[in-house]
């Protein structure tokens, strides 16, 4: 049984990825955003399909998870994996009045560079620094989650405040 689980963590976890790829989404606003752009922030990229029931679970975690954290630097995408028809998607993230951006992976290539996301839900938490400091397959444990954002976002605080005052001692 533990060989099992450990040739499972080894075949679902991503090969050596350890900072955030250089893709950029296309949202179902037809929207690009770059996630390049988005350094400096903590981001939360999650994949999730509207087939997924413990993705329907998660969302309305991360919709309020969102709603607080958002006007504090806190950014996710959502990326519906590509086998999820896009009409499906667009009406499943109105429904359920979805904030965050929606991403539409439907050449895969988000999933692929992610490491081959299969499975879903599978979030990707990236520290402002471009680092992938959380990587988790199933439903996130949002308290914790809560937890590591608002440490992110603190430290981000206190560089930000420390650059804020070396700038008026240099003026």
């Amino acid at each position: 049984m533990l060989l099992v689980a450990a040739i499972a963590w080894v075949w679902l976890s991503p090969g050596g990825l350890d900072t955030a790829p250089d893709i950029t989404f296309r949202t179902i606003d037809n929207r690009t955003i770059d996630l390049q752009s988005l350094r400096g922030q903590p981001v939360l990229v999650t994949f999730w399909a509207t087939t997924c029931s413990g993705c329907m679970q998660e969302m309305p975690h991360l919709i309020s998870l969102y709603n607080d954290y958002e006007d504090k630097g806190l950014e996710i995408i959502g990326v519906a994996m590509p086998y999820d028809i896009p009409s499906h998607v667009v009406q499943l993230a109105s429904e359920r009045n979805v904030p965050y951006p929606i991403a539409l992976d439907i050449d895969s290539s988000i999933t692929s560079a992610f490491g081959d996301v299969m499975l879903t839900p599978t979030s990707f938490l990236i520290a402002p620094d471009g680092t992938i400091i959380k990587h988790k397959i199933g439903e996130m444990d949002m308290k914790k989650l809560r937890e590591q954002i608002s440490n992110l976002l603190s430290r981000q605080s206190k560089v930000t405040n420390n650059k804020s005052k070396e700038a008026n001692r240099n003026i």
